[in-house]
């Protein structure tokens, strides 16, 4: 694997312009007229990347666009990506790049983060951030609160889960050291909370056709 260098360096690099830093990861996102414009260039970024800088590699797909992450800041990878879409005269939109995650509040972290690990179904990455494993949602952190709110809470997760698997990522949640809150609208929806009452519904297709 490419030996992990800093932000600056990677943006000191040379014609890395379509590339933007955004905290772990290197982003770019190319626009296009349609889907086979997108799989053209997919399908040239799987033919000149090896099989160890896939593993580092993260491609969305959508008629718009293609956006493309990679988990280390590989400049020579990058500006293969980029040359591919000049080739396929595809232009990068810097614009369009963002990284959005999820920061709950929390006084003991200890307590709450093994909830919404279980909720979530995301992986750790050490002692106060999850992340989606299949790189789909926005990752999930921690900050560390000095003192109780004791105010309502003014913002939840939803999470959509599969009809039949929603008992079952209810059940680690509460295995967890979560709490069910309310189940009057289920299967439509669960309000469930972690040990500080901090609240999040799985939610499900079942009683919203």
């Amino acid at each position: 694997m490419t030996e992990q260098i800093t932000a600056g360096q990677f943006h000191a690099g040379a014609d890395v312009e379509d590339w933007r830093c955004l905290y772990h990861l290197v982003s770019a996102h190319f626009r296009t007229g349609s889907l086979a414009e997108g799989i053209a260039l997919v399908d040239e970024i799987g033919r000149l990347a090896d099989g160890a800088e896939q593993q580092y590699l993260n491609v969305d797909l959508r008629h718009t666009g293609v956006t493309v992450s990679l988990k280390v800041r590989d400049v020579a990878l990058a500006r293969r990506i980029s040359a591919a879409a000049r080739r396929l005269g595809i232009p990068a939109d810097p614009t369009a790049v963002q990284l959005v995650n999820v920061t709950l509040d929390a006084l003991v972290d200890a307590d709450v983060l093994p909830f919404w690990r279980a909720l979530l179904g995301y992986r750790q990455i050490g002692d106060d951030y999850l992340s989606d494993p299949a790189g789909r949602g926005p990752g999930f952190g921690l900050q560390q609160l000095n003192a109780p709110r004791p105010q309502r809470n003014r913002m939840h997760l939803d999470v959509a889960v599969p009809h039949d698997q929603a008992e079952a990522r209810i059940a680690a949640a509460l295995a967890a050291g979560g709490r069910l809150v309310s189940d009057a609208h289920a299967p439509k929806w669960w309000v469930l909370a972690d040990a500080e009452g901090n609240e999040a519904c799985v939610a499900t297709w079942v009683g919203r056709e």
